[in-house]
């Protein structure tokens, strides 16, 4: 009796050990199509007995999804010989599908890993799947580039983002933690990323576009419009008091990590001049120019608080070193004049009114060679104003700016 009972022992055992594929899982090894195996995967999802069942099912989806990837490459390279040895014909592939392939095998594979690395019922984490997955993987990742594009050119928006998305996220997954990426330093990454912040501000995904949009500051050679979209980004929905003093504090953040960066500054300045933070607001400026006496933003900007609050004698000043440091920036030429003029106009002194007037007037000539369409600054109010004292009122050039003006 007692060599029975370890006999029936011996026999538990041994059929929990070599016990089989589930039902649900053959049925999804046994599936001919992706689109098959995709629903019988979801449906059973929670049917399958453990981890590596389930690494085993999305390892088919992509076994599937590369199936048809192959097709199509085969058809693309067909097409690249005949065209290079002009012989064979032209044959039509599915795009779209090729596309969407790719992106179904990248994202199958990742999945299918996380569920590779769970440790089996030993406690060890034996992968089968990565290697090979990542080999084949690695290589396509450009093609979500290409997906992504041509589904932004249909306008399909939500397509376009989950393609870049993909492709930035797969640089950093656990699935190609095996690839060398050093040879081959990712030269797109930084810009597609900021791509796909575009795509995820366009579909209202504010989460997601501050993801990507800080991914992309990463890289320098995209840092200045990916900035750019942060900023914007981060301005949206300041509807009350507290959310932009929020904002205010981001920034804060934002400039104490970049400090020299004179976009991110004028921001601050301005926004804490809408506040009405004059306090903060000066000490700001104050501060940048004992750092660096000669930024141009920091004068311009002072100059513009000066004028403001009608202190045109020290905006005279503040305009004019930002000048000097950049001749050719229309607004500070056209606010330097219109102060000029303002103060003329409190003078009692002909003579020097009308000096006042003639160098405003040098100043705006200057701004309207360089931007005779008012496309960056309105100078022709000012400069008919030094036209029509110099010249008087029917003098030709009076005319043509008050012409302008009408």
């Amino acid at each position: 009796m007692k060599k029975l009972m370890l006999a029936a022992m011996m026999l538990l055992s041994t059929s929990t050990v070599f016990a089989g594929d589930s039902e649900p899982l053959k049925a999804i090894l046994k599936s001919k199509t992706y689109d098959e195996a995709q629903t019988l995967l979801k449906s059973n999802l929670n049917q399958l007995t453990n981890a590596e069942e389930k690494a085993k099912a999305y390892n088919k989806l992509v076994d599937l999804a590369m199936d048809k990837v192959n097709k199509e490459q085969a058809i693309i390279t067909s097409n690249q010989m005949a065209a290079q040895f002009g012989q064979g014909k032209q044959q039509a592939f599915d795009t779209l599908g090729f596309y969407n392939a790719v992106m179904n095998a990248m994202e199958n594979a990742i999945l299918c890993n996380t569920f590779d690395q769970q440790p089996n019922e030993k406690g060890k984490v034996k992968p089968k799947f990565q290697k090979a997955n990542a080999d084949r993987l690695w290589g396509l990742r450009t093609h979500l580039i290409n997906g992504g594009q041509q589904a932004g050119n249909a306008e399909n928006t939500a397509l376009a983002f989950k393609n870049y998305a993909l492709y930035v996220d797969s640089s950093t997954d656990p699935l190609f933690s095996g690839i060398d990426k050093t040879k081959t330093p990712d030269q797109y990454l930084g810009e597609v990323a900021r791509v796909a912040a575009v795509f995820a501000f366009q579909n209202k995904q504010i989460e997601n576009a501050n993801k990507y949009v800080d991914i992309a500051m990463k890289d320098t050679a995209v840092y200045k419009d990916a900035l750019n979209l942060k900023l914007y980004i981060m301005q949206q929905g300041l509807k009350t008091k507290e959310d932009s003093l929020g904002y205010v504090n981001k920034l804060k953040e934002l400039y104490m990590q970049d400090s020299n960066n004179d976009q991110i500054f004028a921001t601050l300045v301005g926004m804490y001049g809408s506040l009405k933070m004059n306090a903060e607001q000066d000490q700001i400026i104050n501060d940048k120019l004992a750092k660096a006496p000669n930024n141009f933003s920091a004068w311009a900007l002072k100059g513009q608080n000066e004028m403001n609050l009608g202190k045109m004698e020290d905006a005279i000043v503040s305009f004019k070193k930002a000048s000097a440091i950049d001749d050719k920036n229309v607004v500070i030429l056209t606010y330097l004049g219109f102060c000029l003029n303002s103060k003329a106009a409190n003078l009692n002194t002909p003579s020097e009114q009308k000096a006042l007037y003639q160098e405003s007037m040098g100043i705006l000539e200057k701004a309207k060679s360089l931007d005779p369409n008012r496309e960056k600054a309105n100078w022709s109010y000012p400069l008919y104003q030094c036209y029509y004292t110099i010249y008087g009122a029917n003098d030709q050039r009076t005319k043509e700016m008050e012409n302008l003006n009408k």
